[in-house]
């Protein structure tokens, strides 16, 4: 019987190990040796015979020397002897024929590309650790793997009926046509019925438009979104037109927080503290009617000085009032779009590295990355979610027996 104590003493004296490296470099002979071997017993058992076992030999196909072969491993580069049969049909299964890493170093490309580091700090960073040089191009090469899965999830068929949907977008610079220009990453947030938060898509288009939003929630309803109950979004203009026209019967919940940093942009620095106290009384209000009541009285307070800014809040009203009519546990998930802030504040954390993408794939590679890194977390049903969900069986009762 082996005894490993020995072994690892025997190999030490061989080796003549006496620092970390030299374990690495032991351990990197090994693995090629240890590889060397498997090839062998793989190569005996595709000819049907051992080696200088030419007794049993019962076919003309036979050895043919050795060919070399290059793969990265944990151990860095190294150079693999593969064995070859005369007949040329021998596949190896330890090593495939088509095989140059067996690290798993493309599954770390990919990770820390998600993680939102550069080509080159990824090339650095292989250098470093592994002692493996690989090229700018070709970790993108590497990371457009990933290109066939975006595109899949984003085809992907989605639920039936969404109670909520939160919709935003946010802008990078892409580089098109040998110039840079502006580009808007369109994003649907859905919360599904068991009260799981998901992105349902990722669209790349031009700057913001509720054109480019009928198009995108054309394709949500084309990947099986019967209805939506109820969207929360900011206040492009168009925007509710392009939701009514794909999903008429779906509220819409006009984003308050955003609505007030608007207005507060037209007040002095002065006055900003006392008009935000007092503009506070019209959303936190109890009932739609008493917040009519304070936008009655603000008006009356600061209309002459700040009618610009209080105008939106008359015309919008009916968006803005939607939450309203909800109990607080809805009015809290749907008044704001922090839903949709907080994920487009993740995804720039990731993209912060690169100021420019040089072409739509690249961008949507990005952000499908990170999307699947952040949601993985998204594993919690949103707080107080049977409450919200009984209200809404209430509000929503056909709609959501008929479609569930």
């Amino acid at each position: 019987m082996f005894n490993k104590n020995e072994i690892l003493k025997k190999l030490i004296e061989e080796y003549d190990v006496k620092t970390t490296t030299d374990i690495q470099d032991m351990l990197k002979d090994l693995f090629a040796s240890t590889i060397h071997q498997m090839l062998e017993a793989e190569l005996d058992d595709h000819l049907g015979y051992d080696r200088y076992d030419n007794k049993n030999k019962n076919t003309k196909n036979s050895r043919n020397r050795y060919r070399n072969k290059n793969v990265k491993s944990d151990f860095g580069e190294i150079t693999l002897n593969i064995p070859r049969d005369r007949n040329g049909d021998f596949e190896p299964k330890v090593i495939r024929n088509y095989e140059n890493d067996i690290s798993g170093i493309e599954n770390q490309v990919i990770g820390m590309y998600s993680k939102g580091m550069s080509t080159r700090d990824i090339s650095s960073h292989l250098k470093s650790i592994y002692g493996i040089d690989i090229s700018h191009s070709l970790i993108a090469k590497i990371t457009d793997r990933v290109l066939p899965l975006a595109h899949e999830w984003q085809s992907r068929a989605l639920d039936m009926v969404y109670p909520i949907v939160f919709m935003g977008a946010i802008h990078y610079k892409v580089r098109s046509e040998g110039r840079i220009i502006n580009k808007a990453a369109y994003i649907a947030i859905g919360v599904n019925l068991e009260g799981i938060t998901e992105v349902l898509g990722i669209w790349i288009g031009e700057n913001e438009s509720s054109k480019y939003w009928l198009k995108v929630l054309t394709d949500v309803k084309n990947r099986g979104v019967k209805d939506i109950l109820i969207t929360s979004v900011d206040g492009l203009v168009g925007f509710s037109d392009a939701i009514k026209a794909v999903f008429p019967d779906t509220e819409i919940q006009r984003c308050v927080v955003h609505q007030i940093r608007n207005t507060l942009n037209y007040v002095s620095y002065k006055n900003r503290k006392e008009f935000a106290k007092d503009l506070k009384k019209v959303y936190a209000a109890i009932t739609e009617e008493v917040a009519l009541s304070e936008l009655s009285l603000l008006e009356e307070k600061w209309g002459n000085q700040y009618a610009i800014a209080l105008r939106s809040w008359r015309s919008n009203w009916n968006e803005l009032a939607t939450y309203f009519k909800y109990p607080q546990e809805i009015r809290t998930l749907i008044y704001t779009t922090n839903s949709m802030e907080s994920y487009n504040r993740l995804l720039r954390k990731v993209t912060k590295s690169k100021s420019i993408f040089p072409s739509d794939d690249s961008l949507h590679k990005s952000l499908y990355l990170a999307t699947m890194d952040i949601s993985e977390r998204w594993t919690q049903k949103i707080r107080n979610w049977t409450q919200i969900l009984a209200h809404l069986s209430i509000y929503f009762e056909e709609r959501i027996l008929t479609l569930n």
